[in-house]
């Protein structure tokens, strides 16, 4: 396979990521800051799910029907990530082939795809954007 058609040729290695016992609110500042919408979960320093913006938002709006602004703050101070992640989101591996790796994104309607090596160890993550990087790559070569 031509190694321009593997997702660790495009994805982006080490990725951001937060620990389980962060809370919501500290995770929502990091995605700011950093402009990012995925953050990897990590306990003890191994991979173990998945938080996005969409997980937090869908979130809130159930806790927080009733509750004034400062109420809700106070909530996503209080919640840890544990509580909202996707403890298992879909994953590839970096030498699954791109073709393969966009089948996934259109067939769950993903977004981004974390990317583990043999040991299940977070190497990367995979967006739709770095996807859209690849096809506009191969397709001028």
């Amino acid at each position: 396979m031509n190694s321009h058609n593997i997702v660790q040729t495009w994805m982006t290695p080490n990725p951001i990521t937060i620990d389980e016992s962060t809370s919501i609110i500290e995770a929502i500042h990091l995605m700011k800051e950093k402009n990012i919408r995925r953050l990897p979960v990590m306990k003890k320093g191994h991979f173990v799910g998945l938080v996005t913006d969409r997980m937090i938002r869908e979130y809130v709006p159930g806790k927080a029907t009733s509750l004034d602004s400062w109420e809700v703050h106070y909530l996503l101070a209080k919640t840890l990530v544990q509580e909202v992640m996707n403890p298992k989101p879909y994953t590839v591996s970096p030498e699954t082939p791109l073709a393969t790796a966009a089948q996934m994104f259109l067939d769950h309607k993903l977004y981004g795809l974390c990317v583990l090596d043999s040991q299940g160890e977070l190497v990367g993550i995979m967006s739709v954007g770095d996807i859209l990087k690849a096809v506009v790559a191969l397709s001028r070569a």
